[in-house]
């Protein structure tokens, strides 16, 4: 998890003087610009997120597999859960701009 963290922070650090140079011909980069990267790290937190959660279930699965339907149940609670996280990241950002 250290390694994806450190990943992330070496991103961001190395995006922002894009962000802080001016667009070919004299004009700042627009509120679409800010929009896709927020979407991206909201998505790629996602991604992060569905994959834990995936693998915390298949380890439960192997250690109790007669406790599946359970176990089922919170998979599909927790994948929507962090589905419509990103969905309201993706409405907000439309609402912003």
């Amino acid at each position: 998890m250290k390694k994806v963290v450190m990943l992330m922070a070496a991103l961001a650090f190395f995006t922002m003087p894009a962000f802080a140079q001016e667009a070919a011909g004299g004009m700042a980069a627009g509120p679409w610009s800010y929009a896709g990267v927020g979407l991206a790290i909201a998505v790629a937190a996602a991604a992060i997120g569905q994959s834990r959660v995936a693998s915390a279930v298949a380890e439960g699965l192997a250690r109790n597999p007669s406790a599946r339907p359970g176990i089922q149940l919170a998979l599909f609670l927790g994948l929507a859960f962090i589905e419509s996280l990103v969905l309201f990241i993706w409405v907000m950002v439309f609402l912003r701009t």
